[in-house]
C-alpha cells in the first residue's frame, strides 16, 4: 500500500482564496460552492455514486464510491457532483485501498456532505421561467412581468421601479421587469430576454466602475469584455485587458466594486502577493466581507 493517499487539489471544494485559487490576474468562482464549515451529517447517510463498484461503511455512513484503476503511484480521492470516486494503481488491493478511505475517513464524509449541501443550495437556486419569476440584481429582488404591451424600442425589457410587488419585504429592494413577450411565452423564451438585459446592465455597470476605481488605482484600461466563465468571476491581462463575469450583477454593488478593483489591482500587481492585496485593500475597505459574500450568496441557475 502507499505511504499515504493523496487528497485531491478540489475546485469545487477549494476556498475562494486557497492557493492556488488562479493563475496570475485571475479571480476563481467558488459563490456555489458550500460554506466553511458544513459539517458531517449525524445522522447515518448513504452517499452512492451512479457508476460505483464498490461500497464501504465509514462510521454510520455508506459510501459507495466509484473505483478506477490508472498508471500512477497513490491512492487518490475526489469528491464531485455525483459522489466520490477513487483512483489507484493497478497493483494496489481492495483491502489496502479500503484501509485508504478508512484513514481519511473524516475528509471524504465531510467533502460528501459539502457537496451534498451545495446540490441543495444550487437546486434552491434553479429559475422557473415564467410570469412572477424572480432573480437576483444588485442584491435587491427583481420579480419578472410579462408584458405584451411593451413597445419593442425598449429593447425587449424594462425595469418598472415604480411597480413593486404586493408581497414584498418592507424596506427590502424589490422592483419588476417588464419583459415584451405574450403570457403564452416559452420558459426559454424569458430567459434568454432576461439574461439579454442582464448583460446590457453588467456592460453599463462594469463600465462606470472600471472607470471609477481605474482613476483611483492610477491604471489604464485598453479592453474590457464580459465573460460568461463557470469559473472565473474576472481575469486581467498585463496589456490592459480586463474580463468580468456578467453573473457578477446578481451580487450587491459593494462585491461588483470588490471583483472590479482585485482586477484592475493586478494591472499594478499580476501576482497575489501582499503588495497586490495593499492595493485592493486601498480601495475596498471591506474586503473580507466582499470576499465572503461572494463565496455565500448564490447565484440563480438558468438553466
Amino acid at each position: 500500500m502507499p505511504r499515504h493517499a493523496r487528497l485531491p487539489d478540489d475546485p469545487a471544494q477549494r476556498s475562494l482564496f486557497d492557493p492556488p485559487p488562479c493563475a496570475p490576474g485571475e479571480l476563481s468562482v467558488a459563490a456555489e460552492a458550500a460554506p466553511c464549515g458544513v459539517a458531517i451529517a449525524t445522522a447515518p447517510a448513504n452517499f452512492r455514486h451512479p457508476r460505483a463498484q464498490r461500497e464501504l461503511r465509514l462510521g454510520e455512513h455508506l459510501v459507495a464510491y466509484e473505483l478506477r484503476r490508472a498508471r500512477r503511484r497513490s491512492i487518490g480521492f475526489v469528491v464531485g457532483s455525483e459522489g466520490l470516486s477513487v483512483a489507484a494503481p493497478r497493483w494496489v488491493g481492495q483491502g489496502d485501498i479500503d484501509a485508504a478511505l478508512r484513514e481519511k475517513a473524516a475528509w471524504v464524509l465531510r467533502k460528501l456532505a459539502e457537496q451534498h449541501a451545495r446540490d441543495q443550495r444550487l437546486q434552491a437556486a434553479r429559475v422557473d421561467w415564467g410570469d412572477g419569476a424572480t432573480f437576483p440584481f444588485l442584491g435587491g429582488t427583481v420579480v419578472v412581468v410579462l408584458d405584451p404591451r411593451l413597445r419593442s424600442g425598449a429593447a425587449g425589457a424594462m425595469l418598472d421601479a415604480a411597480e413593486a410587488a404586493a408581497d414584498a419585504v418592507p424596506g427590502a429592494t424589490r422592483l419588476a421587469l417588464r419583459v415584451a413577450l405574450p403570457h403564452s411565452a416559452a420558459p426559454a423564451q424569458i430567459r434568454d430576454a432576461v439574461q439579454s438585459w442582464l448583460q446590457r446592465q453588467a456592460r453599463r455597470i462594469f463600465e462606470e466602475r472600471c472607470a471609477h476605481f481605474a482613476a483611483r488605482l492610477g491604471v489604464r484600461i485598453r479592453r474590457l469584455s464580459l465573460s460568461s466563465a463557470q469559473t472565473r468571476w474576472g481575469s486581467a491581462s498585463a496589456d490592459g485587458s480586463v474580463r468580468l463575469n456578467w453573473r457578477l450583477v446578481h451580487f450587491g454593488l459593494s462585491t461588483v466594486d470588490y471583483v472590479v478593483a482585485h482586477e484592475l489591482a493586478h494591472l499594478r500587481h499580476m501576482d497575489h502577493g501582499p503588495k497586490f492585496w495593499d492595493v485592493v485593500r486601498s480601495v475596498v475597505p471591506d474586503l473580507d466581507g466582499a470576499r465572503r459574500r461572494l463565496k455565500e450568496e448564490v447565484v440563480p441557475v438558468f438553466g
